[in-house]
């Protein structure tokens, strides 16, 4: 996406009285924000991928075993999905540029404190610091650019944009864990941050205009709330692959999670500025776009997990090579980033959601033919190149029905609402996905239990189009509506 498009997506409306070279600067600078912040987005979206590539290396380097090294990821998810709706809702509170800023320094000063890292403990405390910063930060990225947009056209066109620095980041953290890895030292998967994150701080300033906030006092007891319920699912499902879905560790954490939760929905009904305002999850179609945003980030996430695997298990690709394996998925990705906004506009959001989903389905059940004696180019690229054109085409109006109708003083909620969800599709779909390949694994051999494993995510995208297909159908008209 250009400069001038997206300077046509953040033209604010101007007065007759304002001139046309001030208006045309004025577009000009929201377009350079808009990118400054979706460059902070992306670096959010590098690190959940990148240091997943470097954990053999960290193992290595810090010596530590496989439960010490699944915290560095774990402590990162749980303070990341945990604190995204309060994120949210301290950005509609206190200006959603404050907390990005907030948020971004957090993260770029433990990624800094993790690199020089040289004990275990202070690295999983820098991951979690990590996640904190995260989960304030990018609830911001996803308000402030659907706010700068001046109607749904300008709207689609940054959601597609963002869309695709979600899902294209993850897949060019991979390749780029992979070089670092095999360059130079696992730390840099750290240090990388650090120039970014104070590019962008240097930058946004200047560039992006602070939103209104929303006065009121924050809703403490709910934002406790909320942050509870969703690390206790949490942490449940990072669990459950290990200790078993019936074990009391995994039963007991949902039961706290759905007490959390019920506790949350009577505190709302009674504060006059809620955590999570009731109206948004009275809207059907924006519940559609949250239930088919978290099966296809479920999918998503465990394909990541498994493709890694097989090319390097099966294929022996080395770090960088395993990285490279996603490019096509990843040009698929942004090209369709250009033209899911036209497609919304000329077809709707229906067609590309049930369109994309199903092209997922044929993705994954493509790669659940997977063996030892195929190759990359026969069993790998065409599936990857066919889902990332269908996760393109996905994302974005999801992502729309979920942000549509949004009054912009709640813009923040729902951006943290959108991404809390897809954070905890990641994780249920890594945690279901684990638990059908464990089942189905035979010892010495990654193929029979992945074949389940894929599967398992074609019925995940089969379930997101169905559903597409029932919540976003016309409503039928009746007699009373046509008088």
């Amino acid at each position: 996406m250009s400069t001038t498009q997206l300077s046509s997506a953040a033209t604010p409306s101007t007065s007759s009285a304002q001139s046309p070279a001030r208006s045309q600067r004025d577009s000009r600078r929201a377009a350079v924000g808009i990118l400054i912040v979706l460059v902070g987005q992306l670096m959010l979206t590098l690190d959940g991928t990148i240091v997943t590539v470097a954990l053999p290396s960290i193992g290595t380097g810090l010596g530590l075993g496989p439960s010490a090294l699944s915290w560095i990821v774990n402590a990162y998810t749980l303070a990341f999905g945990g604190l995204m709706l309060t994120g949210g809702r301290l950005g509609d509170t206190y200006g959603r540029l404050r907390i990005f800023l907030i948020g971004l320094s957090v993260f770029t000063a433990s990624s800094l404190l993790g690199g020089f890292a040289q004990i275990p403990a202070l690295l999983i405390a820098a991951r979690a610091a990590q996640g904190i910063g995260a989960a304030l930060a990018a609830p911001g990225v996803l308000a402030l650019v659907t706010t700068s947009a001046r109607d749904d056209a300008a709207r689609n066109r940054v959601l597609a944009l963002f869309a695709a620095v979600g899902i294209g980041g993850s897949t060019l953290g991979l390749l780029l864990g992979g070089v670092v890895t095999e360059v130079g030292s696992w730390r840099w998967t750290l240090f990388i941050n650090v120039p970014i994150g104070v590019a962008v701080l240097a930058l946004a300033p200047r560039f992006v205009t602070e939103t209104p906030r929303n006065p009121g006092r924050f809703d403490l007891i709910g934002a406790l709330c909320a942050t509870g319920a969703a690390v206790a699912v949490v942490w449940a499902l990072i669990g459950a692959p290990e200790h078993g879905w019936a074990s009391a560790r995994t039963i007991g954490s949902l039961t706290a999670s759905v007490a959390l939760l019920t506790a949350l929905t009577v505190t709302e009904r009674r504060v006059a500025h809620p955590m999570l305002v009731p109206s948004m999850l009275r809207d059907r179609r924006r519940l559609g776009g949250l239930a088919v945003t978290t099966l296809v980030f479920g999918s998503q996430i465990a394909t990541f997990f498994l493709v890694v695997q097989y090319v390097q298990r099966v294929l022996h690709f080395g770090p960088i090579a395993a990285g490279a394996a996603f490019l096509p998925m990843t040009i698929g990705i942004f090209a369709m980033a250009r033209i899911a906004p036209k497609l919304v506009a000329r077809f709707g959001q229906a067609p590309l959601l049930i369109t994309g989903t199903l092209g997922l389905t044929a993705s994954y059940v493509w790669l659940s033919n997977i063996d030892t004696t195929s190759g990359y180019v026969t069993a790998v690229l065409g599936p990857l190149l066919i889902n990332g054109v269908s996760a393109g085409l996905t994302f974005m109006p999801a992502a729309s029905l979920v942000m549509g109708g949004v009054e912009p003083r709640h813009a923040g909620s729902a951006s943290g609402l959108l991404q809390t969800v897809q954070q905890l599709g990641g994780a249920i779909g890594l945690a279901v996905i684990v638990s059908v390949y464990t089942a189905g694994a035979v010892p010495g051999q990654f193929v029979p239990g992945a074949r389940a494993a894929f599967l398992t995510t074609a019925a995940f995208t089969l379930v997101a189009s169905t559903l597409a297909a029932l919540i976003l159908r016309p409503r039928r008209r009746t007699h009373a509506d046509t008088n």
